[in-house]
């Protein structure tokens, strides 16, 4: 057989794999979800951020957390956050230890007690507002904690006589 005088073609060894994926600068965020053909009755609690595009009726407590009401969410319950984002409906009481912001499209029927609010032009809010001053919050969470305290005392002083006297007769 006749053979060419140009030498056989054979691939070179593939290149090592050079490219490496950026990272996020933060963690991801961790985050539930309430879908849209979801309907919750009862109370809902947790210790991550909250978003709700479905139905919940009841009450939503995530202290320390933000959650967030999307645009197809309807929500009638009550609501205790850090931070609450209103892009849907809500028929309630919206206690925020942050923030409160209503989107433009985010319709609030119910009372706020809040440090900070945030209302975007066309956004509805019937209902009281009441923003207080976190410092004040500080010093009253600090009174609280020094009544309960001698109160405390106060029990464990009474309990060691009543075992004294138990312990006598």
């Amino acid at each position: 057989m006749l053979q060419s005088p140009e030498p056989k073609y054979t691939p070179a060894a593939a290149p090592a794999n050079t490219y490496t994926p950026v990272k996020p600068a933060t963690a991801p965020l961790e985050q539930a979800t309430i879908g849209r053909s979801l309907v919750i009755k009862g109370e809902v609690s947790g210790s991550e951020s909250l978003f709700i595009d479905g139905h919940v009726e009841g009450t939503i407590n995530f202290p320390g957390n933000r959650v967030t009401i999307g645009r197809n969410g309807s929500v009638a319950a009550n609501i205790t956050a850090n931070e609450v984002v209103i892009m849907g409906k809500v028929q309630g009481n919206v206690d925020c230890t942050d923030r409160l912001d209503i989107r433009n499209e985010g319709l609030l029927a119910g009372d706020v007690i809040t440090h900070r609010i945030s209302v975007e032009e066309g956004a509805i809010l019937k209902g009281g507002v009441e923003v207080r001053n976190p410092e004040k919050k500080d010093q009253k969470a600090q009174k609280d904690q020094h009544q309960q305290s001698q109160q405390n005392q106060a029990k464990a002083a009474e309990a060691s006589k009543t075992m004294a006297a138990n312990a006598g007769a």
